[in-house]
């Protein structure tokens, strides 16, 4: 069964760059979804906790919290939460689902706006992906000096 935009479809946007959330947020209510925005990790975990989200959007680099950091406090609170990872870093520092702990990895670039409506309502259509928090799997930073 598919979720209508009625049915846990509230989506949480975490970003410290205002213009982005503003941009984001109006992409996504224009696919018929609920959106909430922080423009911190702090104020998007007190969001979390104060209400059910289908989906967390957070960027990857914010001051004070990164985005895998608050990936991994939201899987201890909910850990199916299905959550969208956004960076202009992800080919520069090999950003995936496996050592970031997102269900989805979307580059911030000029194709951004496709791959985050695609990665929306992928998720919100399909039962969560039960990951295991990132904190039980090795850091990005752990996983990329066994690499070397």
């Amino acid at each position: 069964m598919k979720l209508s935009p009625t049915m846990h479809s509230d989506v949480l946007l975490v970003d410290d760059n205002r213009d982005g959330l503003l941009v984001r947020r109006a992409l996504i209510e224009e696919q018929g979804f609920q959106v909430q925005i922080a423009d911190n990790g702090e104020d998007g975990l007190r969001l979390f906790t104060s209400r059910h989200f289908g989906v967390v959007v957070t960027d990857y680099r914010m001051p004070h919290m990164k985005g895998t950091e608050l990936i991994e406090r939201l899987r201890q609170i909910d850990p199916s939460v299905r959550v969208i990872l956004l960076s202009t870093l992800v080919e520069p520092l090999g950003l995936t689902e496996e050592n970031t702990g997102a269900d989805a990895v979307v580059a911030k670039n000029s194709r951004e706006a496709v791959h985050l409506v695609r990665a929306v309502k992928r998720l919100l259509n399909h039962a969560p992906s039960r990951k295991p928090p990132r904190s039980q799997g090795k850091s990005l930073v752990s996983a990329r000096a066994s690499v070397r």
